[in-house]
């Protein structure tokens, strides 16, 4: 007869370790929405140490961790159905990053564990749980930890703090998590578990969840209630709107003649593109979006007008400008959607704001409309249709002039006239626009990549467009692809993903094309060479730094960085890396190597040395300022003369009250 809990008297118990039944316990949570159901935690990534590889390491061992359920004892009592895949990491950083594409894929449905040893390990997290929190996307996060019960005092990289012996370098991760707790005995774990689940399937609360892990109370037996075991299923709920601010919201938008739909990662989230699309056929109002809400509609669809903000559209900032209504759906409305505040100009503009949480809803002293994005919008919808609500037809005919005339712009600088020229950068992305389909999702995160790709890219899917900006992390691309990968896994052919990076980021974090490898995983990464960091200079010229520091070329005779670019082939180490590399020096060459690599089936590269763009072929110019501080005082011209600008931008910022 098995034993029974004390905490649960006739309750039946099974002897575990604590990171076994952490293991076994995640391996039977679900989430279900809209009556579909999925593991809440589908794998762990890890690198093992001295913290987690006697505990969390034994459990996925047991867990059967491999592909193809691997070997095991089953000592956590793992069937098929519960076995826990195990994925191997390159760099802590990166499983989270990978971790997050997944998340994001999967529409917060379903997320990754990542485990770490004690240490450097640990503190490698947190850059990667920022990422997620700051994107609301669910990842869960075991680092080890130093021991809870001190046999020695301090043991190898444990942080010693004079004033508190409870501190470790863990504690890096609570402002960074949206969860914490630092399990110092296994009966502890119980109730923490149950937490951790709670906050990585709530849609308004969503983030990195951290669970410390202490070594030694990894590896401690424990005799857990069999209910821990029991699979449980997290409702993820679609709250509909208050109707006091649903009728408030129907007035505001009765009431505008110029009103402009903000589509931001909250709709993809909730899967609610077909009802924006359902909304803007009946009202006729255009939609702008942020970088996680593009593709919110098609690119081709009449209502959607581009990116807004700094890196927005000509068509989406001017109707900014001028709108008396702004819809925020699901945004947070960074700096870079309201130009810094600069961006809603019109003096009698209001903002409304449809968002599940009420901290987001109420940004902008907006009306706030607090509700899941697809409720909301479908509540708004049918609260409109019986009000006879529609734009003025001139105000349509005007957005959709400015659309046309914003795709020849486009067009532009996607031509290539010279197939035999090497091509600049816009012009790599119009190469890859014209293969792509709405199979293809491109991933990019940082530097001057986000910014062309938010004015020009075509949009062909709800979620072909995957850029992370709101920690515009670089490092991000190439980890993310494989969790995106691994999410679309199963499906027949598989989905083309691309990882669009600059050599700047690649040499941040090309780590994981080692386990792009190892899984077989076909990514497609472009490497876009263009000898420093293209964004950040011209950002540094924009306010006075003069692109100091910016470009990868040895010191001149003066010690700056003018000299001959350096030699580094990033082709040969991602071939090294185990990738199969295509190297293009032509448009011509680019166009072959594209294609040929949308159609390989492992991992390949396409490498292309890029050509500086003139003003006609080149990406249009921000259509909308960014506040970046400009030295107060300066000796060179060039400072001066950018601070001049910097205080005439500044005048024209308002705060919406």
């Amino acid at each position: 007869m098995s034993p029974t809990s004390p905490a649960n008297p006739g309750c039946p118990t099974r002897r575990l370790t604590t990171a076994q039944a952490l293991v076994a316990f995640l391996a039977r949570q679900y989430t279900e929405r809209d009556g579909r159901r999925q593991r809440l935690i589908s794998a762990t990534w890890g690198i093992f140490g001295h913290g987690n590889v006697a505990g969390i390491g034994q459990a996925l061992m047991e867990a059967g961790g491999g592909r193809s359920g691997g070997g095991g004892n089953g000592g956590a009592g793992n069937g098929a159905a519960h076995r826990m895949l195990y994925l191997q990491g390159r760099n802590e950083q990166a499983m989270v990053h990978a971790a997050v594409g997944y998340a994001r894929q999967s529409g917060r449905l379903s997320a990754h564990a990542v485990t770490t040893s004690i240490g450097p390990g640990a503190t490698n997290l947190v850059t990667g749980a920022a990422l997620a929190t700051i994107n609301r996307l669910p990842v869960l996060l075991l680092p080890g930890d130093t021991f809870a019960t001190r046999p020695a005092d301090p043991v190898l990289q444990q942080l010693e703090v004079e004033y508190a012996g409870d501190v470790s370098v863990n504690d890096c991760l609570r402002p960074v998590s949206r969860y914490f707790d630092r399990i110092t005995r296994p009966e502890a774990l119980i109730p923490a578990a149950l937490q951790a689940m709670r906050v990585l399937a709530d849609p308004a609360g969503t983030g990195a969840v951290t669970l410390a892990l202490p070594q030694d109370v990894q590896a401690e037996a424990y005799d857990w209630p069999e209910e821990f075991f029991a699979e449980r299923d997290w409702h993820v709920r679609r709250p509909a709107p208050d109707t006091h601010e649903l009728e408030a919201a129907v007035r505001a938008v009765r009431s505008a003649r110029r009103p402009l739909i903000v589509a931001g990662g909250g709709i993809r989230h909730s899967a609610a593109e077909e009802t924006l699309a359902a909304f803007t056929a009946a009202t006729r109002i255009p939609v702008a979006s942020t970088q996680a809400g593009k593709g919110a509609l098609r690119h081709d669809h009449p209502a959607d007008v581009g990116g807004i903000g700094h890196t927005g559209t000509a068509t989406a900032d001017e109707l900014a400008r001028t709108a008396d209504l702004v819809i925020g759906i699901g945004t947070r409305f960074s700096d870079f959607t309201t130009a810094s505040g600069t961006l809603f100009a019109n003096p009698a503009v209001r903002v409304l704001h449809l968002n599940i949480t009420g901290f987001d809803a109420h940004k902008l002293a907006a009306l706030p409309l607090v509700a899941d994005a697809r409720a909301g919008l479908e509540a708004l919808t049918a609260a409109l249709a019986g009000r006879g609500y529609r734009v003025d037809p001139a105000y349509e005919t005007e957005y959709t002039g400015a659309k046309e005339a914003w795709e020849e712009r486009v067009e532009e600088s996607f031509a290539t006239p010279d197939p035999t020229a090497r091509p600049t950068q816009t012009q790599v992305l119009g190469l890859l626009d014209t293969l792509v389909t709405e199979d293809d999702i491109l991933i990019n995160a940082a530097g001057s990549l986000p910014g062309d790709l938010h004015k020009l890219w075509r949009t062909r899917s709800r979620d072909q467009y995957h850029v992370e900006y709101g920690y515009s992390c670089m490092g991000y691309e190439i980890p993310a692809a494989i969790g995106v990968l691994l999410a679309a896994e199963g499906r027949t052919p598989r989905r083309p993903v691309w990882a669009l990076v600059g050599d700047g980021t690649y040499l941040m974090n090309p780590t994981e094309i080692v386990t792009a490898v190892q899984e077989n995983l076909p990514l497609k990464l472009v490497v876009l060479q263009n000898h420093g960091y293209a964004s950040i200079g011209g950002l540094s010229e924009a306010v006075g730094a003069e692109r100091f520091g910016t470009a990868y070329r040895h010191r001149d005779a003066d010690g700056g960085f003018t000299g001959p670019p350096l030699p580094v082939d990033l082709a040969a180490n991602a071939a090294s890396l185990g990738m199969r590399v295509l190297r293009a020096t032509t448009v011509d060459d680019l166009r072959t190597a594209l294609s040929e690599a949308r159609d390989a089936g492992g991992p390949t590269c396409v490498y292309v040395e890029t050509e500086t763009p003139d003003t006609v072929s080149g990406p249009p110019p921000a259509q909308a300022w960014w506040d970046v501080p400009v030295a107060e005082t300066a000796s060179r011209p060039a400072a001066v003369k950018a601070r001049e600008e910097y205080d005439r931008q500044v005048a024209a910022r308002r705060r919406h009250l």
